[in-house]
């Protein structure tokens, strides 16, 4: 399919999405085909590049392109690749070189390979520059050892985006380098860990001397922490934006539970669930506002944080009222399994996204974290005091 010669518009869009699922049926057609018609349209990140699954169009159209894919049957197209699209793809639009960003987006994008992150350390959670992995050279290469932690889909991950150590003799910031590192490796090990829903989607991964070529590089040697805020912007964006139509998603989910326990309605829960529409109403209309803000700008800014903390502490409080509804019931879970399917519309599909919600306030940056980042690039608050940030990695306390 030929890319229009002019910057497209909301038609132009609507027409090439109609395209692709007309000659591609969702329903009928395998998904890797499906999405690599997608990607070849321009449809994928319709703000990026032609050739890179883009049309150099603005961003705000990407939700015309994606309802068109629903309606046909399709998957949400960040669903197919979850971490891929929504963290890793922006950060190899901006530092893989052009034949290298080719090579990794089309299959990140039809879903054959799957992405996940390694930046979190057992002693590096919300103090993320603290990391300890180290980057060795070793030739044209970097040997890498060290431990990752709570890294969602690395068991089923061929990708890796990875920030390590190369210089542990200045201040944390400084010394940090970005990879991606091939999960299928030898020295890479990745052990499951189990969550509180019972299932097994996050891991940790050991990294014992595993080799990464230089061409792997992202950014210059040093400046990984510049690279790691690139994609730590979209991560939160991408968590933040996850906000669907009008009165659907968690809100949908309270209100289809007070319709059907009627018996169960109080005049104090009405108000909690008037308040809880009113929050879920004025959070969609906020990220629809940081999405074009965004799209303006052509980056990620600190907004983003505004988003993901919003909607991460309200998902919860909707989940909270939906198990207080459901009573004794709330208790109850069909299954503990880590090899069950991954799938929340069972019987006990409530008390499971309970239970996951407890993580949102974590993943992507914690509450507290993003507190932070709201009150110092936004408000231009003071910054909190912090006795390491100019000494030498080596000699911080640990």
């Amino acid at each position: 399919m030929t890319a229009p010669s002019t910057v497209p518009d909301a038609t132009t869009i609507e027409s090439l999405a109609r395209q692709v699922v007309k000659e591609h049926p969702p329903r009928e057609v395998p998904l890797t085909e499906l999405m690599g018609a997608w990607y070849d349209a321009g449809l994928t990140w319709v703000h990026f590049p032609v050739g890179l699954g883009g049309l150099n169009a603005a961003r705000a159209l990407q939700p015309l392109a994606n309802s068109i894919m629903r309606e046909a049957g399709g998957p949400e197209p960040r669903t197919v690749n979850t971490i891929g699209y929504g963290i890793v793809a922006g950060t190899i639009r901006r530092y893989a070189s052009p034949e290298q960003a080719a090579a990794l987006l089309r299959p990140l994008a039809t879903g054959e390979e799957k992405w996940c992150q390694l930046f979190s350390e057992p002693g590096a959670g919300s103090d993320l520059a603290g990391l300890a992995t180290r980057a060795v050279r070793d030739g044209d290469g970097w040997r890498i050892s060290g431990q990752k932690v709570w890294n969602s889909l690395a068991h089923i991950a061929r990708w890796g985006v990875l920030l390590a150590r190369t210089d542990p003799d200045v201040p944390k910031h400084k010394g940090l380098t970005y990879f991606i590192i091939d999960m299928h490796s030898p020295g890479v090990e990745v052990r499951p860990l189990r969550q509180l829903t019972g299932r097994a989607q996050f891991n940790e991964v050991f990294l014992d001397g595993a080799y990464i070529p230089d061409s792997q590089r992202f950014g210059d040697v040093g400046a990984g922490w510049i690279v790691a805020n690139s994609t730590l912007g979209d991560e939160r964006t991408s968590l933040g934006d996850r906000v669907p139509a009008r009165g659907s998603g968690a809100i949908a989910d309270a209100l289809e539970l007070w319709q059907r326990y009627p018996e169960r309605q109080t005049p104090v829960l009405r108000e909690r669930l008037a308040r809880l529409w009113i929050r879920a109403e004025t959070h969609r209309l906020t990220s629809n506002r940081a999405r074009v803000s965004a799209a303006t700008r052509g980056v990620v800014g600190p907004e983003s944080a505004i988003t993901k903390l919003v909607g991460s502490e309200l998902t919860q409080h909707i989940y909270e009222f939906c198990i207080e509804l459901l009573g004794p019931e709330g208790t109850l879970i069909d299954t503990y399994s880590p090899d069950a399917p991954d799938d929340e519309s069972g019987p006990t599909g409530i008390q499971r996204k309970y239970l996951r919600s407890r993580a949102n306030t974590i993943e992507g940056g914690t509450s507290e974290i993003l507190r932070n980042v709201l009150g110092e690039r936004v408000l231009k608050l003071p910054q909190e005091t912090r006795n390491d940030k100019r000494i030498p990695w080596r000699d911080v306390p640990r």
